[in-house]
């Protein structure tokens, strides 16, 4: 890898998709690359997505050219593989740690985040062993001299800790920035943490029925 500096400035579509191939890469590399199928189902998860979207699959489609003339995804096929799939190519250049990818990979999926919700919703990718190490992962960001990933918005009125957003989508306007409600992660990691089990085993679902379908396709092509 190079430290390049990435300037290619994503628009939402690119951002979700990016986050998409990037989360199933480290979550379930068995079913990676992604069909455009298991794409679109990825970027319309209800569960670790915010905001949920309802992306048809010209969105997708459109959101992946993007990506491609910005030498971020590009399609693979393989010789016993009939359909295109999909992977990213963002960390070839990148030159990211695994604990900094996650949590990147969870800001580009659920938007600007406390490093406590970081911590708990990042478990799956790379588990952080206190908010100091999230904290200094995120610091590590934000200061990369290959260019910025990561800003720290300022603390919002009412709330006690200070949120975090990626800049892959380019300058932030704190101003435009939606509010958030206050967590507190020790009082609620308990509750966190079963929600995050619930979120491992619907994406593990949905992953098994991605691939049930590609199988039931391929398989009925061979009569067709």
């Amino acid at each position: 890898m190079n430290n390049e500096k990435i300037e290619r400035v994503l628009n939402f579509e690119e951002v979700r998709v990016l986050g998409c191939l990037l989360e199933k890469e480290m979550t379930t590399p068995e079913y990676y690359p992604l069909t455009l199928n298991a794409l679109v189902n990825a970027c319309n998860q209800k569960s670790s997505r915010d905001p949920v979207v309802s992306f048809d699959e010209p969105t997708v489609v459109q959101a992946l050219d993007g990506l491609r003339e910005k030498k971020l995804a590009r399609m693979v096929s393989g010789p016993d593989s009939r359909v295109a799939k999909y992977r990213q190519v963002f960390t070839d250049s990148a030159n990211l740690t695994l604990p900094e990818l996650a949590l990147l990979c969870v800001l580009m999926l659920r938007g600007p985040q406390t490093a406590g919700e970081l911590r708990g919703r990042t478990e799956r990718m790379h588990r952080f062993q206190d908010f100091a190490e999230v904290e200094s992962t995120l610091r590590r960001l934000a200061e990369r001299e290959a260019g910025s990933l990561v800003v720290q918005l300022p603390r919002q009125t009412g709330l006690k800790e200070s949120r975090f957003a990626h800049l892959l989508g380019g300058p932030i306007d704190p101003n435009e920035v939606p509010l958030a409600v206050e967590t507190d992660p020790l009082r609620n990691q308990v509750h966190l943490e079963r929600i995050v089990k619930l979120e491992q085993e619907v994406e593990g679902l949905r992953s098994e029925v991605a691939e049930l379908r590609r199988q039931l396709a391929e398989f009925k092509g061979q009569f067709d």
